[in-house]
């Protein structure tokens, strides 16, 4: 008795054992609750722990090197037209035509730098090599200021020519700024959703940080062109260009020691490799299943459930562009090994269909950059034909952007912790936020009234104009305030949901080429916006006419060019609510279904 009662206890190496599998499961599901779920790595390639990566620690290193960069590169774009007709002895077409494919290059660049942070580098790799790439520009650019473009001594100031350059001298000067836009369009997109990638979505907390991180990204971006356009732009404007382009080098190097100094901290994704292969590869395998009869509800079709050393999620099929998933249709020739070119899974296939998706929402944003680049350059010149004396001091007309700059960054700043909780107090609704696309939506019908009150502000001032010179003294360049105060809102609604947006309805393997595409849209609105100019010129130019947008302001009809832009704008609108109905979201795994699968 006593024999067989020993043997049914458990013998001491046997509760060892169970002590020490018990104490080795609670270990690893810590370090599980430790570790990030979102399936990004640390800088040695593990799994991210979330008290030694990310956060906020980690987003304030990207913020400072986004507000630094961005005065980097603010301080050479805002004073890039007066530059090359005093120092380049440009006429005002060349630098206007000279500016716009400039500033257009920085943001096509920006899908460059998309492309191979999602592709080959990563995001890391690739804010590295763009802004060295940009740091090399500005120097290069100083260098080439100081030691030959400003002779004589104290040219370069308005109505101050310099002497003439040979094409050698010209030469190393454009490849400056074009490294200087190559270096700041291609980091852009990939620092954006570098910073987003410093908090996991899986967790309630760091998921709603990460929506503030765009905007205050944005902020970010809008206080460093704040001091571009105040401090620098002056002293650009006495002619002291080698010392304003010094100063956004030294900038541009800070920001770079910035986001290096927290090489160790940052959380990564793997690249995913080449998206146009990807696209193609669905496209082709459809074309070659064209005959074969498509199954009800996506049944049946084919889909890889291996782990995803990219951290990336699996996309649930969709019913819209049904001839595309022909490319997950399997065949008995496809075999155990399927070819990438005959058979695609099922999250392949919904990569595609998500960009084509996105297309529409994507043309709309186009139209609506217009309104944004009137800023930057109309309403400049607005300016200019205005009354700019305060007391002793004349108001350089660009640098009424302030008013925008402020707007924008104090309607972020105040958005979540007092615009909403007023408004849902005010009309006692239930806090649902409104999504990115309504955001959208709102911020271009803003946009819409802000150009209409630029528009009524031309009005007046030419009829002040008509007067005769007392009376056009009479109008400040102060009333122009309430049209850059609305662009100032409309880009917060806008361009912060704009960028959500993109960054959300793409696949986890292309969030780069989302914001890439946001940002490119307003290289096409720049575009854009040249060609409307051009056509409104020449019809309203005929038969010697000075047309509504002649050199002198007084001459023509910027008024009504306004309320061209206004309707167009308005009708662009009524484009982008039909579109936004009809969009479907993208849906995804969640990360805990992926856990189990795997």
């Amino acid at each position: 008795m006593e024999s067989r009662k020993e043997s049914s206890q458990p013998s001491t190496a046997d509760h060892n054992s169970m002590l020490c599998n018990n104490d080795f499961q609670n270990a690893k599901e810590r370090l599980l609750d430790e570790c990030t779920r979102d399936g990004s790595l640390d800088w040695y390639g593990k799994p991210a722990r979330k008290r030694k990566t990310g956060g906020w620690k980690s987003g304030m290193l990207l913020l400072v090197n986004e507000g630094l960069a961005t005065l980097a590169f603010t301080g050479v774009e805002v004073n890039m037209v007066l530059f090359s007709k005093s120092v380049l002895r440009q006429s005002n077409a060349e630098s206007a035509s000279m500016f716009s494919n400039w500033m257009g290059s920085v943001y096509l660049f920006s899908l460059l730098g998309a492309f191979f942070s999602d592709s080959y580098f990563g995001r890391y790799l690739t804010c590295i090599i763009f802004q060295v790439i940009l740091t090399i520009g500005l120097i290069a650019l100083s260098l080439t200021t100081q030691s030959f473009m400003l002779q004589p001594e104290g040219c370069g100031r308005i109505g101050e020519l310099c002497e003439p350059h040979s094409p050698y001298q010209v030469a190393i000067f454009y490849v400056s700024i074009y490294l200087i836009a190559l270096g700041n369009g291609g980091a852009e997109p990939a620092l954006a959703t570098f910073g987003a990638d410093q908090f996991d979505e899986e967790d309630p907390e760091e998921k709603q940080a990460k929506t503030a991180f765009l905007s205050y990204f944005y902020v970010a971006l809008n206080l460093g062109s704040l001091i571009s356009e105040t401090v620098l732009v002056y002293i650009e404007t006495m002619g002291l260009y080698v010392v304003a382009f010094w100063i956004s080098t030294a900038c541009g190097f800070i920001a770079l020691m910035a986001i290096v100094s927290g090489t160790f901290r940052y959380r990564h994704f793997k690249p995913s490799g080449n998206p146009i292969s990807r696209f193609s590869q669905v496209i082709v395998a459809s074309v070659r299943k064209l005959k074969l009869q498509m199954p009800s509800n996506g049944d049946g079709l084919y889909e890889d459930y291996s782990k995803d050393d990219s951290g990336s999620r699996r996309i649930y099929h969709t019913k819209d562009f049904k001839f595309l998933d022909r490319a997950s249709i399997m065949t008995p020739d496809d075999g155990e090994n399927p070819h990438p070119w005959r058979l695609c899974t099922v999250t392949q296939v919904e990569e595609v269909k998500c960009v084509l998706r996105l297309l529409p929402i994507w043309l709309c944003t186009i139209l609506s950059s217009v309104v944004f680049i009137q800023m930057i350059s109309l309403f400049v010149e607005q300016g200019a034909a205005m009354n700019r004396k305060m007391s002793n001091f004349q108001i350089p007309p660009a640098s009424m952007t302030i008013f925008d700059i402020i707007s924008t960054s104090a309607f972020i700043i105040c958005y979540d912790k007092l615009i909403l909780p007023l408004y849902f107090k005010i009309t006692k609704r239930k806090p649902k936020l409104p999504s990115e696309l309504q955001r959208m939506g709102i911020g271009l019908a803003i946009a819409t009234v802000a150009i209409i009150t630029a528009g009524v502000v031309e009005h007046h001032r030419l009829r002040y104009a008509s007067a005769g010179p007392k009376e056009t003294s009479s109008l400040s360049i102060f009333w122009q305030t309430p049209q850059y105060v609305l662009v100032g809102v409309a880009e917060a609604f806008t361009y912060v949901a704009q960028w959500e947006f993109f960054a959300a309805q793409v696949p986890d393997k292309l969030k780069s080429i989302g914001l890439g595409l946001s940002m490119c849209s307003s290289a096409m609105g720049s575009y854009t916006s040249s060609i409307i100019l051009s056509v409104v010129m020449k019809i309203t130019s005929k038969n010697g006419k000075p047309g509504w947008v002649p050199a002198n302001l007084n001459d023509g009809h910027l008024d009504r060019f306004f309320f061209l832009c206004a309707t167009l704008t308005a009708l662009n609108l009524v484009l982008f609510v039909s579109c936004a109905k009809k969009y479907k979201n993208i849906v995804v795994e969640r990360r805990d279904e992926a856990r189990e699968m795997d």
